[in-house]
């Protein structure tokens, strides 16, 4: 019996996805379970997979064309099956040709940061719908004749990425140096540790952009921004959004970093994984701000899933922390990591970036003071957090140097009330500035 193969709704926000690569021809035979194709969703590199036996009779979409969920990819049957009548109807279902082919290493994330990214922060990033906020466990991605069932399956890394080490890339972006810039000395020519370092030390000038012709150039939308662009559209315009920003005494934070770094490697913090579970602890004095506006109903969550911003090279997705609140800071900061790297490769599952109850976004590693962020619908706030600065400061009379913070939280008015977000930055800030408080 035939077998359609169709467009799956890979990720909970998926309006249409792009086929990124056929993995079999026409004529292959096929087995349930084998990979068929990859999928850009608007999140990740997904795999499409069978969920019948035969013959891949007719593959229907190019590589590059983009599709709407439920759309007519392509036809597994038997070698003398006819299939007239599945083509008959294929045409009104036919995908559309996306020119973001041109760009289709857009999936090959290089990713400047293993920190949340920008003011941009939540509009590539992909809420829960309302009833669905709690992990959840998703089934590998199929295409078969009736189904609608989403996957955590990611595709495997395109082919020609420069290859480097986790720690590589974390110290890459953490003194802003491009990878594609460095040379690998690692077997096979990647890219490890003293490689960066040793890129860190050589002087550096700006390297001079390619010269364009024409006047202009057009840039095709990949999946990812053109979720962040409609994401946009849902939350700076209808939200009505108000801003809070506080200024925090840090220099406690930066002691017990450094306490905790003289313990061994495996004690190693940021200041950001140190802000991950302030933010968290305080959320569980607040309900009212671990919210989200559900239209008819604000629901008020007991459990902390906090959404940290990633940016990558095509936009940027929210990996989610869940129960932060009840996680050490080491286990805080082995898992940003690990969200992070699976961000850069594009390789997050869909349980893995859904479901934050609160999002955090971090700019203070490009030397941004202050800044604000936009709300991920349908969550109540976001928290934008800038550079940690020597500043001269009076106390008890006398002027001394501390390291500050500022950080400004965007409210939905609908749910928070200026002095309901007043009080959970005052809660925040007792947390911050004694940190010791966070790992009794």
């Amino acid at each position: 019996m035939a077998t359609k193969i169709v467009m799956e709704a890979l990720s909970p926000t998926m309006e249409e996805g792009r086929l990124v690569k056929w993995a079999k021809n026409e004529g292959d035979q096929v087995k349930s379970g084998d990979v068929l194709a990859e999928v850009e969703t608007d999140k990740a590199i997904m795999e499409l997979v069978a969920r019948g036996d035969g013959v891949l009779r007719k593959r229907l979409a190019k590589e590059g064309d983009a599709a709407p969920i439920g759309a007519l990819l392509g036809v597994i049957a038997g070698a003398d099956e006819n299939i007239d009548a599945l083509l008959a109807g294929a045409p009104q279902q036919q995908p559309k040709t996306d020119q973001s082919a041109v760009v289709a290493n857009a999936q090959e994330s290089t990713h400047m940061s293993s920190i949340p990214s920008s003011a941009h922060t939540s509009q590539g990033e992909a809420s829960t719908p309302p009833q669905e906020h709690d992990r959840r466990g998703a089934q590998r991605v199929n295409t078969a004749p009736v189904t609608d069932g989403s996957s955590n399956g990611a595709a495997a890394a395109a082919k020609g990425r420069q290859r480097s080490s986790p720690l590589a890339r974390r110290l890459a972006s953490e003194r802003g140096i491009a990878l594609g810039s460095v040379q690998g000395s690692g077997p096979g020519g990647r890219i490890v540790k003293r490689d960066v370092e040793q890129a860190a030390q050589a002087p550096r000038a700006a390297a001079p952009r390619e010269r364009r012709d024409g006047d202009y150039q057009d840039i095709p939308l990949t999946q990812i921004r053109k979720t962040i662009a409609r994401r946009l559209g849902e939350s700076i315009g209808p939200i009505p959004t108000f801003y809070l920003t506080a200024e925090f005494d840090v220099t406690r934070v930066a002691e017990l970093r450094s306490a905790m770094a003289e313990m061994g490697p495996d004690y190693k913090v940021s200041f950001n994984d140190i802000l991950i579970k302030a933010v968290a602890t305080a959320l569980t004095q607040h309900y009212e701000v671990n919210a989200h506006w559900l239209g008819d109903a604000i629901r008020q969550f007991n459990r902390v899933h906090i959404g940290m911003a990633v940016a990558i090279e095509d936009g940027l997705i929210t990996p989610v922390i869940f129960d932060a609140d009840t996680k050490g800071l080491a286990d805080i900061s082995a898992e940003a990591k690990v969200l992070a790297g699976k961000a850069r490769e594009r390789r997050l599952t869909p349980e893995e970036y859904t479901g934050s109850t609160f999002s955090i976004s971090n700019l203070g590693m490009f030397g941004i003071d202050q800044f604000t962020a936009i709300i991920n619908p349908p969550e109540a706030g976001i928290l934008a957090i800038g550079g940690v600065e020597d500043k001269p400061v009076v106390i008890d009379g006398a002027v001394v140097v501390r390291k500050r913070l500022r950080v400004t939280m965007s409210c939905d008015h609908r749910v928070i009330d200026g002095a309901t977000g007043a009080k959970f930055l005052q809660t925040l800030r007792r947390l911050i500035e004694n940190p010791l408080m966070l790992v009794y």
